[in-house]
């Protein structure tokens, strides 16, 4: 049964990662066939992200009600309904009805799975999971490609991952049963055992003042909305740096800038080999550090372009293990009581920076330049950096909820 629901876990990441790609990959021929300016994509994403922000922050208290099996399966559903809507809207207008399920169903899922994962399961499988949200996302935008140069269209696209979707929704409701044994980790080896019956009743629910005013939460919040600023600003941004600044061939630098999201994927498949060994602290320390390395790397004022074209894909590889690393650590940081609450926030953070600041990012740069680039990402790494090493002193001090763990 342990096989089959961490089967069952590994593939709802890949569900995750499936439609976060597909807005974007697909605009450029859904706008002009909707007969919508390039920017109005703006639009979508901020609906998308409004939904999503909204059911992280109500995942805790969803899930402590339905089970997070059932969460699960719902919050697919709807992203799969969606993106059938999608496949199937002849105006602009209707996107913008159906970016609401489609963001509703993307956040409670993500908060849900993730504090699951993190109670139940070890450091390695948060990293690899979190890999496998990466190969999802990094397949859509082939299949939205294939659709449009094989003239099926951008709505077969939604079509296909809205089936996809659909038959995971079906497994989810077939399952549901796995996921009433409340299994607990034995975070060492990974492996889980039933310990029903044994386990006190489980508090009610945390409301989000008393959530926000944990010693330490703050702090964690703020790292995280740092780092999601880093990946969305450098997805977005990367390769118009490299064009105008470093004269960089386009289709080189669209590679380049493809390498960092690979970079992600790859670097937490194996963080997930070392994970257990180091802990949580360190990836994320590790991790910032190898990122603001490979920003500096992109910075350099050098004749050749071979060091940043390098420094994006370390920086890739470094940011890698920050992500899951963060959400594995909350349990043990904040007690597992407090866990999905907090972690329905940090998901709230996490979007709230990949919503808004690659967006400020280009409004400061039509001021100043692209140039600003490697910079703006460097105040964001130390950023990070500064507050996760003060959250790690305030535990150190024993000041947070529950002693942090070695």
């Amino acid at each position: 049964m342990y096989a089959l629901l961490l089967a069952i876990i590994y593939v709802a990441f890949v569900s995750l990662g499936l439609p976060d790609s597909l807005v974007g990959a697909g605009w450029p021929a859904m706008h002009a066939d909707l007969g919508v300016p390039l920017w109005f994509a703006g639009f979508i994403t901020m609906i998308i992200a409004g939904g999503t922000i909204v059911s992280s922050l109500m995942s805790e208290r969803l899930t402590r009600r339905m089970g997070v099996g059932l969460v699960t399966a719902i919050s697919v559903g709807m992203t799969a309904a969606a993106l059938l809507g999608f496949s199937f809207s002849g105006s602009f207008w209707m996107l913008c009805l159906w970016a609401i399920p489609y963001g509703l169903g993307a956040g409670a899922v993500d908060a849900a799975l993730n504090n699951y994962v993190a109670l139940h399961f070890a450091a390695k499988h948060m990293n690899w999971l979190h890999s496998f949200w990466g190969v999802g996302a990094s397949i859509s935008p082939f299949i939205m490609g294939y659709a449009i140069s094989s003239g099926a269209g951008w709505s077969s696209a939604y079509q296909s991952i809205g089936i996809v979707q659909a038959v995971l929704v079906g497994i989810l409701f077939a399952t549901l049963s796995l996921w009433r044994t409340d299994p607990r980790s034995k975070k060492n080896t990974g492996s889980v055992e039933s310990d029903e019956g044994t386990q006190p009743p489980s508090p009610g629910h945390v409301p989000l003042s008393v959530a926000l005013g944990i010693p330490g939460v703050l702090l964690i919040l703020g790292a995280f909305f740092a780092y999601c600023a880093i990946e969305s600003t450098a997805i977005l941004w990367a390769s118009s740096y490299l064009v105008t600044e470093r004269g960089i061939d386009t289709g080189l630098a669209a590679t380049f800038a493809a390498l960092f999201l690979l970079g992600i994927t790859v670097g937490r498949f194996l963080s997930g080999f070392v994970a257990d060994r180091i802990g949580d602290k360190m990836l994320i320390r590790g991790g910032f550090i190898a990122t603001g390395l490979g920003i500096a790397m992109i910075a350099l004022p050098l004749p050749t372009d071979v060091l940043a074209l390098a420094g994006l894909v370390v920086a890739g590889l470094g940011s890698a293990p920050i992500y899951p690393a963060i959400i594995h650590s909350t349990p043990d940081n904040f007690g597992a009581h407090n866990s999905h609450a907090i972690i329905g926030i940090q998901m709230a953070a996490a979007y709230s920076g990949s919503t808004f600041m690659p967006p400020l990012f280009g409004a400061l740069s039509s001021v100043t330049g692209v140039w600003i680039f490697p910079f703006y990402l460097a105040v964001l790494v130390v950023l990070g950096i500064v507050l996760s090493e003060r959250l790690n002193r305030r535990a150190a001090r024993g000041e947070l909820a529950v002693p942090i763990a070695a």
